[in-house]
């Protein structure tokens, strides 16, 4: 699986050059195009899920624990953290999303019959996947309601509310710009909040978060060294971007603007990562200073964490229904929300009886990625791809020349 997803990141990495090369220029346009800030909305709050909120709390003590894991030695916490979540990775996402708005309209890969199949059970696995997650770490950040023996109840329960919303969200368009700008909105407010609690701390002090932030720039110093996994955690992110990859291209590229594609790749790798850099800055002071997040900053941390699960999950069952045809307008709103509450439910308890793992899914998407590639050469004379339009043309160089 290390070799697999070895491949896969230097795949995509090497398509991000070529596509930039070829078509650095070409002006994008989706099937319902929004503003250049609400798409970033929708971009940071449908590309990201609960694990944002709720992992680097319990990592950097782990990344800070070099005696156990010498692998983390070449740089600190706060950057390992962000190279897993910020900046490179979303690469991935910039690939498939120029893919579904430039290329996918002309080559209809993914309307074979089994490339659909595939594609729709990488989304519905990873919308269950989701949910599992949420569970999975509520005992960390709501100890007080855990049971003390036998199933903990009250934290399916808050999953399960969580997927019928998001569900009964899927059901009308009109929620996506509501939950997107709402999720984005209540995330900086997260860290506005946080930021200000840890500053009135006896423990903290102004300079200690400007201190803090430039500790970011060693995951830039050390870039390469994100590219290929570092071990079998930092592979299974990889494998989870992987699998998130898919439905994000298809899902954001409805809502591409009037874009350049250099002005999207620059959109998706900088904005989102910013943001990022900002939340984890502010959570590794609590965990320098050792600052307590329980109480109030835990369930804050919980809600804005529903919020995002919400999103996701609106966004992925939107997107299988629709290819699938298991739409509001075949069933009727009440069969809708049953048939897809019961089926997220169900996949996510065979998530958390590890019935299915994520690394399968990214496998099948880097699988799929291969696949199109492949089947784009032996077919390109067919297929009227987008004329190139690269960064630096050769032809306006000669043409200014003379």
């Amino acid at each position: 699986m290390m070799m697999l997803v070895s491949f896969g990141m230097l795949f995509f990495m090497a398509l991000v050059v070529f596509i930039l090369v070829r078509w650095g220029r070409l002006k994008l346009h989706g099937r319902y195009p929004v503003s250049t800030l609400t798409f970033i909305a929708i971009l940071f709050t449908s590309g990201l899920d609960v694990g944002l909120i709720m992992f680097p709390l319990t990592e950097f003590p782990v990344y800070a624990n070099l005696k156990a894991n010498n692998e983390y030695t070449f740089s600190n916490p706060l950057a390992i953290e962000f190279g897993f979540w910020g900046f490179l990775v979303w690469a991935i996402y910039f690939v498939t999303c120029f893919y579904f708005c430039a290329i996918e309209p002309k080559v209809k890969f993914f309307e074979i019959t089994w490339v659909k199949w595939i594609n729709n059970l990488v989304i519905i696995g990873t919308c269950a996947f989701t949910a599992h997650l949420l569970f999975a770490n509520l005992s960390w950040y709501l100890p007080s309601i855990a049971a003390t023996d036998g199933f903990p109840w009250y934290y399916a329960l808050i999953v399960g509310v969580t997927i019928l919303l998001a569900v009964y969200s899927s059901t009308d368009l009109k929620f996506v710009k509501i939950l997107s700008l709402s999720s984005g909105t209540l995330f900086f407010a997260l860290i506005i909040g946080l930021g200000s609690i840890a500053f009135m701390s006896a423990k903290v002090s102004a300079p200690d978060y400007f201190n803090t932030l430039p500790l970011l720039t060693d995951y830039f110093a050390h870039l390469d060294r994100f590219i290929l996994p570092i071990n079998d955690y930092h592979a299974f992110y990889l494998f989870w971007w992987f699998a998130w990859s898919i439905m994000i291209g298809q899902f954001t590229s409805r809502f591409v603007g009037n874009m350049r594609t250099v002005w999207l790749f620059f959109s998706m790798l900088v904005w989102p990562s910013l943001a990022i850099g900002l939340w984890f800055s502010v959570l590794y002071l609590f965990h320098l200073k050792g600052l307590k997040t329980s109480g109030l900053i835990n369930y804050a941390m919980v809600f804005v964490g529903v919020v995002f699960v919400i999103n996701s999950l609106d966004s992925l069952i939107r997107l299988y229904s629709d290819n699938l045809n298991l739409t509001v307008a075949r069933f009727g709103k009440h069969n809708y929300i049953i048939l897809h509450g019961f089926l997220m439910m169900l996949l996510t308890v065979l998530f958390s009886l590890q019935f299915i793992q994520i690394q399968w899914v990214g496998a099948l998407v880097i699988g799929l990625g291969l696949s199109c590639f492949i089947y784009i050469l032996l077919g390109k004379q067919r297929y009227p791809l987008p004329k190139a339009s690269a960064l630096f043309s050769l032809q306006s160089k000669k043409s200014k020349a003379e």
